[in-house]
């Protein structure tokens, strides 16, 4: 079973079966071209299996969408080392982070834009998946910052501002078919998120 769907396998086998599913089929497809049939053939369950999961083909690409982004922020997670330095450790953990994002293109591609067409509630799990990066960000700078008196705490917004602009160098990458090159976003993104950590 793929890593990105590991968490959903305790919750339920054949929702993360589903997930693979699509992610299979959007993978081969693309989003538009992808119907409940290509999702259930390709996760090896029934149609109605897929409808005691999921009430829409959309329902399936945000829980998929969530998923993959909850995977991303482990990754994150784990790329750092609670006992060093944040600074010492930023270039690292993008490194990490856009190293997991660039490593099923087509599925990135069709994440980072087919959330955006799903209207409220696409842009809704993109600001889920945001503010999960946010909090985190948030613990591990201001966890750092505490008694130090060098620098304010990091505000939400400021974070944020970091995520949102790490997020749009991927998508401008993505639209120019670069996601295999996304390494060459680490450097940027670093001094991004030091300019404000």
């Amino acid at each position: 079973m793929n890593q990105t769907f590991s968490s959903e396998v305790a919750a339920s086998p054949h929702r993360a079966r589903l997930l693979e599913g699509m992610a299979h089929a959007v993978a081969s497809k693309g989003y538009a071209e992808t119907t409940i049939a290509d999702i259930v053939r390709a996760a090896s369950v029934s149609r109605r299996t897929f409808y005691e999961h999921f009430a829409t083909k959309a329902d399936c690409l945000i829980a998929l969408y969530e998923s993959a982004s909850l995977n991303a922020l482990n990754v994150l997670r784990h790329a750092l080392d609670p006992d060093r330095d944040w600074h010492d450790q930023v270039e690292q953990a993008m490194r990490a982070y856009l190293g997991c994002l660039s490593q099923n293109p087509v599925l990135i591609r069709t994440l980072f834009i087919e959330i955006l067409g799903l209207g409220a509630a696409g842009l809704e799990a993109r600001r889920r998946a945001h503010d999960q990066i946010v909090r985190f960000m948030l613990d591990v700078v201001n966890g750092q910052r505490t008694g130090n008196g060098e620098r304010p705490p990091l505000s939400a917004d400021m974070a944020l501002a970091v995520v949102g602009g790490i997020h749009e160098l991927v998508l401008r990458a993505i639209e120019r078919d670069r996601v295999g090159m996304l390494e060459e976003l680490v450097a940027p993104a670093v001094q991004l998120v030091r300019s404000v950590a």
